[in-house]
């Protein structure tokens, strides 16, 4: 699947840049050398000429050659940045004394269980706390830093058995994301010996869960042996059964022969597992069905991928409750009993509004349910009949969510915003309010000299665009402000508020931040996700450049300070409007991003996006991507904006060669003296598992890079 966990980034810039300041090796742009090798495809009649095939190789001694030259020459520019030390600095100094955070909560056994980041380890560990989340008596389970001290090896996730004595671990390196699963004994953290390989992929990601005799649990298992030929090893999920202290040769095969070939199953148990839900993706485009196996052993079909339904989790109260579209655009919350798990009996509980529900958690009495509203999202409460017992108190324009259900009632809640750190708090149901816990860190700075801006760019089709700017107070509208926008656009994800160490930076440093929630996401819901899917993909780039303008027009920025960033799919945003629209930035930063649609199904990732970007087998949708393919795109003799791409080695989810094709087609292009950059990470992959070392260098490139096209003064 898809996805970015790469949140919004601040770059530290400084301002008043003159041709001047640049690295002296920006003048000359004596790129490594890069045949041209033509291949032509003919695509419903249409020819297509790719100059740069040859570099989709990975394994070839020519590409890795050519990998090694643009990295020296992009090593070379950046370490030529005069401000990169003490970048470099302040980056590491701030990363490496963040404070302690603790996330990924499962609530199992009567204790908490969590992921906990405590920097400057380059991983996280697993821990589990008493259920009152005291920190006293946390005890860890796993510390990845000791199992590796390299900081390679990630957790991909985890599972607690119901009685939380054990947990299940998906083990992954170097961010591949291609997990093993482990068994641990919580109380001793010691390893059992059972191993499962192959248990998560990046191509349809991977789940597990328990048995509810803790004796046995259910994965995913893609094929294995000679179980389908080779070209199908990261294809037609299916799951099976492992008993402990059994050889994985005796596994049962449980479910998923009769599902697609780009399925993607997701497991859960109900409260004491005596009810697997079995959620199955059709691909990444946003159809999804749901199985449920009963303690008879059967399996039930309670949704397939056209009946609307997004969202289900169980009640104590022997029903499914679940987040439709059906009928409802913006959603609605019903009701399924599981004695009788089909569409045809359920009945609404909360009835549409007029803005986005997402999901819903039930409780003991209650429902939680999860609004989103063009970017921010509110949680408001319900009893099991779909009375309203009022929202949790949250901040304004912030990102809240429910992280996991606790005893009766009560739940953890997180919430943070653009200027507001994440917080973790326990909502007291019989109180009505939101509790403080011990699992929050505390920087040592704050953000009240922050303002966050609510504002609307209007799109070529006249669509209204919500962008959230961040800024000082005391700002200027005067036109000379940096500024960094943004942006995504895909899957229906929406971009939320998110708190950043490095906005104290930015701010600092006179900068704006802005985020455009453009088509394609979810921030207005399903409707608003179609209308930037498939070949409706161009309204997304001219979201994201409508943004660009209002920035400009409210006289908060002009081109020549502006910088542009995203990654994964918001990468394919940078290349397209860098390429319709090289005039409105200045510098871009793109990251594991997809740039040649026309080959982008035939990676292993690329087939399970279909649903969501189109086939080059369909006439229309192949001319859609055609159209808006920023390597296809580019012009020769075009003065092209400052570019970095930036790729992993071991990226699953975007082949590498995505960037290496786009930065060749862009050297050989541009006419301009802006770089065009290519930074390639032997030791990570989408970002998903990057040691925190790692990430350090990754960002202090980006920021020398930012540094030396924008420029920025320290406010004193």
């Amino acid at each position: 699947m898809l996805r970015t966990s790469i949140a919004p980034v601040l770059c530290l810039c400084r301002l008043a840049l003159a041709a001047a300041s640049m690295s002296s090796i920006a003048a000359g742009l004596d790129y490594p050398p890069t045949p041209k090798q033509p291949v032509k495809d003919t695509y419903h009649g249409v020819t297509v000429t790719d100059d740069y095939r040859w570099l989709e190789d990975d394994a070839s001694s020519e590409v890795k050659r050519w990998v090694t030259e643009q990295n020296a020459f992009s090593r070379r520019y950046l370490d030529a940045v005069r401000e990169r030390p003490a970048i470099a600095k302040e980056v590491g100094e701030l990363l490496r004394t963040a404070p302690v955070r603790r996330y990924d909560f499962h609530y199992r056994g009567g204790r908490l269980f969590a992921m906990k980041l405590q920097p400057p380890k380059n991983q996280p560990l697993l821990v589990v706390l008493p259920s009152s989340g005291d920190v006293r008596a946390e005890q860890v389970i796993i510390d990845l830093n000791t199992l590796d001290p390299s900081g390679r090896t990630a957790i991909d996730f985890y599972v607690p058995s119901y009685n939380g004595k054990r947990v299940i671990v998906s083990l992954s390196k170097n961010g591949s994301e291609a997990g093993t699963a482990y068994v641990y004994d919580v109380a001793t953290g010691k390893r059992l010996a059972d191993e499962i390989p192959g248990v998560t992929y990046p191509t349809a990601g991977g789940s597990v869960e328990w048995a509810p005799d803790g004796r046995g649990f259910y994965y995913t298992h893609y094929p294995q042996g000679n179980e389908r030929p080779a070209e199908d090893r990261h294809f037609f999920q299916q799951v099976y059964f492992h008993r402990l202290g059994k050889p994985v040769a005796k596994d049962t095969y449980v479910i998923g022969k009769s599902f697609p070939r780009i399925a993607e199953i997701e497991l859960k148990g109900n409260r004491n597992g005596t009810y697997l839900l079995a959620l199955v993706r059709n691909g990444d485009g946003g159809e999804i069905g749901y199985h449920l196996r009963g303690p008879d052993g059967k399996w039930r079909e309670v949704a397939g991928f056209k009946d609307g339904l997004k969202h289900l989790a169980f009640g104590d109260d022997g029903r499914l409750y679940g987040m439709s579209i059906k009928d409802a655009p913006l959603g609605r919350i019903i009701a399924i009993p599981v004695l009788q798990p089909s569409l045809a009996n359920a009945h609404v509980i909360v009835a549409e509004t007029k803005i986005v529900a997402e999901n819903v958690q039930p409780a003991r009495s209650r429902l939680y349910v999860t609004y989103r509203d063009g970017g921010p999202s509110v949680v408001k409460t319900f009893t099991l009949a779909g009375k309203p017992l009022g929202g949790l108190p949250t901040p304004p324009v912030s990102e809240v969510s429910v992280s996991t259900r606790l005893e009766r009632d009560d739940v953890l809640v997180t919430t943070m915003s653009y200027v507001e750190p994440r917080t973790v708090s326990r909502f007291d149901a019989r109180a009505n309010r939101l509790v403080a816990t011990q699992l929050n860190g505390r920087y040592p700075f704050n953000l009240d000299d922050a303002v966050v801006e609510r504002a609307f760019a209007v799109s070529k089709d006249g669509t209204r665009v919500p962008v959230s700017i961040v800024h000082r107070k005391d700002m200027k509208p005067d036109g000379n402000n940096p500024t960094l926008l943004y942006g995504y656009g895909g899957y229906g994800l929406s971009m939320a508020p998110w708190f950043s160490p490095l906005m104290r930076l930015w701010l600092d440093y006179g900068g704006v931040y802005a985020v455009a929630n453009v088509r394609g996401g979810g921030e207005y819901g399903e409707p608003w996700h179609l209308a930037g899917n498939l070949t409706k993909k161009q309204n997304v780039f001219d979201d994201f450049a409508a943004a660009l303008e209002m920035l400009v027009a409210r006289k908060i920025t002009r081109a020549e300070r502006v910088a542009i960033m995203g990654g994964s799919n918001g990468g394919l945003t940078m290349g397209a409007t860098l390429v319709q629209h090289p005039q409105l930035v200045r510098a871009v930063v793109s990251e594991v991003g997809i740039y040649d649609p026309l080959r982008w199904e035939l990676q292993p990732n690329g087939e399970f996006n279909t649903t969501e970007f189109g086939s080059v087998k369909d006439p229309e949708q192949f001319r859609a991507m055609y159209a808006y393919s920023p390597y296809n795109n580019a012009r020769d003799g075009v003065a092209y904006p400052s570019v970095l791409f930036t790729t992993g080695d071991n990226d699953g989810r975007v082949a590498p060669y995505e960037s290496r094709k786009m930065t060749a087609r862009l050297q050989a292009a541009s006419a301009s003296a802006n770089p065009i950059l290519l930074r390639t990470e032997a030791a990570a992959g989408h970002g998903i598992g990057t040691a925190l070392s790692t990430r350090i260098e990754e960002e202090t490139d980006v920021y020398s890079f930012l540094v030396d096209q924008l420029g920025m003064k320290r406010f004193d």
